[in-house]
């Protein structure tokens, strides 16, 4: 479902037949009741075709195989001519940039005035706009909900921090639907701030 080479998962669309989307043409993500291992979430993402589609990734699809860490993952070593694995090289990497405190994704919490670590599977809505993003994220921290408007990269590719990210100063109440309007409305709005994430 995940490809790690070109950062795009795959999804089926009515018209195309098959759809490969990127992290940042999700556009909501919901965690749906009952199963537990793996959790399953909806995801509506904007299809190539032009309309929008619903879909569904495990946890481990949507958070940990953006990393790498699928062991299908393969690649043709062209100085020897074999196929060799690359999962065990990708999880190094990433656990060793980990360790040395950089983490794959991230965002600015504003409840919390800092910086804060975060897997995609806390974030619940995305909207482009203009070039960027906006970002609604649930702190796994503090739960509360905080909204920054961020490259693509900052999404799409792992490690990728933007040096700074707008923030909506505003504190989200618990409502999903009404937080889901307040964050349209603050979106089109000049209520950004910009914040550097310096973890």
């Amino acid at each position: 479902m995940y490809d790690a080479l070109t950062s795009r998962y795959t999804f089926a669309c009515p018209h195309r037949g098959e759809s490969h989307v990127t992290l940042s043409g999700f556009r909501t993500l919901e965690r749906l009741p009952g199963a537990a291992h793996p959790v399953v979430y909806r995801v509506r993402f904007a299809c190539p075709c032009g309309e929008e589609h619903d879909g569904l990734v495990s946890h481990d699809e949507l958070d940990w195989a953006p990393l790498g860490l699928d062991g299908g993952l393969v690649f043709l070593n062209l100085m020897t001519s074999h196929v060799e694995p690359v999962s065990v090289e990708l999880a190094e990497l990433a656990a060793s940039r980990i360790k040395a405190g950089e983490w794959p994704w991230s965002f600015f919490c504003y409840p919390e005035e800092r910086p804060r670590p975060v897997f995609p599977s806390a974030f619940f809505l995305l909207a482009p706009a203009d070039g960027s993003l906006g970002l609604a994220v649930r702190c796994p921290a503090c739960r509360r909900t905080s909204v920054n408007l961020v490259s693509h990269e900052h999404v799409d590719v792992p490690f990728h921090n933007d040096r700074e990210v707008g923030v909506v100063e505003h504190v989200f109440a618990d409502d999903v639907h009404a937080t889901v309007e307040e964050f349209r409305a603050e979106l089109w709005s000049a209520g950004f701030d910009a914040r550097r994430l310096e973890l």
